[in-house]
């Protein structure tokens, strides 16, 4: 029997259950699908997938087998591959953004398609509360997701595909490689170790810290599934008493990305309006001209040009620093957070629709479990508390890079000029707090 194995987001051997399945079969064919309604992802992510896809295949020729790599509409292509290779079953792992559901349940009104849960630890129908609804709130969805009993003994590589040859296969884009990130299995399995071994140590003291190498890194490589979440979750297991409370940290950040994505799962609105109904006629003001300069960096606030322009430059942004610039465009701007949201999916190597909306309305107070509307972040005091030696701000605004300690963080405030750079912020961030709660509580007085 010849079963497909479509690649979507689970570009790897190891930890992969619709591979697993499929290999239960006997010939698998590998394919992966360049479907026309990704054409407009962004450049960056679109190398680093492609640049995914080139490692995958050489990891599959090492195990007697290739990638099969075609174009079109996803039920077009696997219909005309079933015909052309006698295949008569599809194993592909589930994914729960609305697109994908809807492409899925069309494939499997026309094919046999089997899905396997791989994505998350947990189904997004398996974590809910005793009436059945799904939390909206996360500590509560974290205790609950912790006290599920959960099977996560990986499965390791194949040592063989048995895989039909000379199936046509189209060739694949060329990629440019992004040096901070490269893509591949390999690349992913040497992160997760590093990390492992070295900075969890010290997670709970380094994390936020913008100017520090503190994190995983390994958020691009869990987008595109070139590791899986229960690898990750399995590595979080408290292994000894010294570094429990770090890796207890880091596994609730794993698990915020799963409340993310039963959040979408369960209320795909939230893609294109707030959470919070009361919260979806805020007056913003929307300047083009200043978000123009958000985007490129310059903005006069060194730690949100920083962000700016590293997300620019490399396709990542610190998590912390993904806070701070949120803030700045949403309260102190009060800039729409989906056109924030939209620009981030756009440069961004680790965009995913659910981490990134739910962080964007977390940040803008209009989500699920997010920040009181009325926390306003003070970027310059930010800056102190998490780069505070200037480095992280140094590397990226160039033009303060002779600037002490001291002066670096707001230069304005000690009449510093740098030259190519903003005299003054494009906001006053004193002034801001009340036009910005004004406009929140226009909003809830006016929710129809």
């Amino acid at each position: 029997m010849i079963s497909i194995w479509w690649i979507r987001r689970d570009l790897r051997l190891a930890d992969n259950p619709a591979l697993h399945a499929a290999l239960q079969a006997g010939w698998v064919i590998p394919v992966f699908i360049l479907d026309p309604a990704f054409s407009n992802q962004s450049p960056c992510r679109k190398s680093f997938l492609y640049e995914g896809l080139s490692k995958l295949n050489d990891d599959l020729r090492a195990h007697k087998s290739y990638l099969v790599l075609r174009k079109g509409k996803p039920v077009e292509v696997l219909t005309k591959l079933f015909q052309e290779t006698g295949a008569s079953k599809i194993h592909a792992e589930e994914d729960y953004t609305p697109y994908a559901r809807k492409r899925d349940a069309e494939v499997a009104h026309q094919l046999h398609l089997e899905l396997q849960a791989g994505q998350t630890v947990h189904h997004p129908e398996f974590v809910k509360k005793k009436d059945g609804t799904p939390y909206t709130v996360y500590t509560p969805y974290s205790r609950a997701w912790k006290s599920l009993p959960a099977d996560i003994s990986l499965i390791p590589a194949p040592k063989a595909i048995n895989t039909p040859p000379d199936i046509f296969s189209e060739p694949l884009p060329e990629y440019q490689s992004n040096l901070l990130f490269p893509a591949g299995e390999a690349e992913a399995q040497r992160r997760l170790t590093q990390f492992t071994n070295e900075q969890i140590t010290n997670y709970d003291e380094t994390r936020d810290r913008v100017d520090l190498d503190g994190t995983s890194s390994l958020s691009p490589y869990i987008r595109f599934g070139i590791i899986s979440l229960r690898q990750a979750v399995h590595a979080a297991k408290p292994s000894t008493f010294d570094h429990q409370h770090s890796t207890e940290i880091w596994l609730n950040e794993l698990i915020w990305r799963e409340f993310y994505i039963q959040i979408l799962y369960h209320f795909p609105y939230v893609l294109k309006e707030a959470f919070n109904p009361a919260l979806r006629n805020i007056p913003w003001r929307n300047d083009v001209d200043e978000f123009e300069k958000w985007k490129q960096g310059q903005t006069g606030l060194p730690i949100v040009d920083a962000a700016m322009r590293q997300l620019k430059e490399t396709g990542w942004m610190h998590n912390r620093a993904r806070m701070i610039a949120a803030s700045f465009l949403v309260k102190d701007l009060l800039i729409d957070w989906r056109w924030g949201e939209a620009w981030f999916m756009e440069n961004l190597l680790d965009g995913d629709p659910a981490a990134n909306n739910g962080g964007w309305q977390w940040t803008a107070g209009t989500g699920t479990d997010a920040a009181p509307y009325f926390r306003i972040f003070n970027p310059v005091l930010q800056s102190v508390k998490f780069d505070p030696e200037g480095n992280y701000i140094r590397r990226w605004v160039p033009e303060l890079s002779g600037l002490s300690a001291k002066e670096i963080h707001a230069p304005w405030e000690m009449n510093i000029k740098a030259e190519g750079y903003p005299k003054q912020p494009i906001i006053d961030h004193s002034i801001v707090k009340e036009r910005t709660l004004n406009a929140y509580k226009f909003s809830k007085s006016n929710n129809p």
